[in-house]
């Protein structure tokens, strides 16, 4: 099957193209809003069709952080009442990783939902969960339905954590498979991100609840646009890892596509996979702007494919040892028009109102103007966290040339 979608390749698309339209694809090169609102909000989250969620903050928890890439400030409220407000537009759950997706997209995962209740794939653990803990599960849905929305901690069910599933509790561990199988969904998010659980029916709009269950191939299809619609031009491997899809459904999936001219296949060049266009994605001769990039912005978050797009070798050091990190410990990339041309190492003093950049490093697509366009860029980030300045650590190589654009 994938050498019947192959053989029909046509275009010839050099690195710079797809580049270009990869990132026009992602909302980068328009002009930011001069006052970004719940519309905006609400167009971005269309175009990028999902946005991981971390709990990291150590500048903002990474949600909140692609849609600043894009439109500029924005108030925070505005995305906090999208997703956890009263009548939201966004709901959570388990795409790329934990994420936040609009509405629509809800039926379009409920196959997952299903593998989840079934242990396919690597839902095994889940489902043995389920089935072992039968009463648990009953007791959660009957808490839930009797008080209304409740934490973990809420209902009051199991034994306490004491290791094995990054040491939830068993009422934890019951929630969490309910959220993954479909049988409760989060009804809001408390100030310390702790999540809230409700009945899906009390929580998700009746339209979006009573929505017909599209088949699994059709729902995958579905997925397979959106992320082909986000991506502009994508291999194989692209667009399974944006909705975190299995190899061999993928690529049954993809040559449906490109039967019924969804897709186009493409070659790009110097890339070593064939790749599928998007047949409505813009062509921009040129992409301006500037954006510090989340490490969990869709556009970087698949490192392979951002090596590919821009030659930069990205990687997340969170998880290594202090003494052995390259470029920091929560590192966003920044984006220069079509190239990424420095990193910063961040961390958000609240206490002190300061946006500490921890190490500033260049990378070769740097250019004269880049140290005044990154200090642009981090005062506006630090005005928009609510910060009073900027301050640098001399650590990494463009340290120097950053601390004397601030100072300017």
């Amino acid at each position: 099957m994938a050498g019947a979608v192959s053989a029909s390749v046509g275009e010839h698309l050099s690195a710079a193209q797809a580049r270009r339209i990869a990132l026009g694809a992602q909302g980068f090169g328009r002009p930011r809003p001069a006052a970004a609102g719940r519309r905006h909000l609400v167009d971005t989250m269309g175009r990028l069709g999902v946005v991981q969620i971390d709990s990291v903050n150590v500048v903002s928890r990474t949600h909140y952080l692609p849609f600043f890439s894009r439109l500029g400030p924005y108030p925070r409220d505005a995305l906090e009442g999208l997703a956890w407000g009263k009548r939201p537009q966004f709901f959570e759950y388990w795409a790329h990783e934990a994420s936040l997706l609009p509405l629509s997209a809800q039926p379009l995962l409920r196959w997952r939902m299903e593998d989840a209740r079934q242990g396919v794939g690597v839902w095994k653990g889940v489902a043995r969960f389920l089935r072992d803990h039968a009463a648990l599960m009953d007791r959660a849905l009957a808490a839930v339905a009797d008080r209304g929305p409740l934490s973990a901690a809420e209902l009051e069910l199991g034994a306490r954590g004491a290791g094995g599933w990054w040491g939830w509790s068993e009422a934890k561990r019951a929630a969490e498979c309910l959220f993954w199988t479909g049988g409760l969904t989060t009804a809001t998010r408390r100030a310390t991100f702790e999540r809230v659980y409700g009945l899906p029916h009390e929580v998700l709009p009746p339209e979006v609840h009573g929505a017909p269950t599209p088949s699994r191939e059709d729902a995958q299809r579905a997925l397979l646009r959106i992320a082909a619609r986000a991506q502009g031009v994508a291999t194989e491997r692209d667009l399974r890892d944006y909705f975190r899809m299995a190899p061999v459904e993928t690529r049954a999936r993809i040559a449906e596509l490109v039967e019924a001219g969804d897709l186009v296949p493409v070659t790009v060049r110097g890339w070593d996979q064939g790749a599928y266009l998007d047949p409505s994605a813009r062509r921009p001769r040129q992409i301006g702007g500037a954006a510090l990039l989340s490490p969990f912005d869709n556009l970087i978050w698949f490192r392979e494919r951002t090596e590919r797009l821009f030659g930069v070798r990205v990687r997340l050091e969170i998880y290594t040892p202090a003494e052995k990190r390259t470029h920091g410990y929560y590192v966003l990339p920044f984006l220069e028009g079509e190239e990424i041309t420095a990193r910063v190492d961040l961390k958000a003093d609240r206490k002190a109102g300061v946006l500490r950049v921890m190490a500033t490093h260049a990378e070769p697509q740097a250019t004269p103007d880049t140290p005044e366009r990154l200090a642009a860029e981090l005062r506006l980030m630090a005005g928009w966290l609510g910060l009073a300045e900027v301050q640098t650590e001399p650590c990494g190589d463009f340290a120097p040339a950053l601390e004397s654009a601030l100072r300017r």
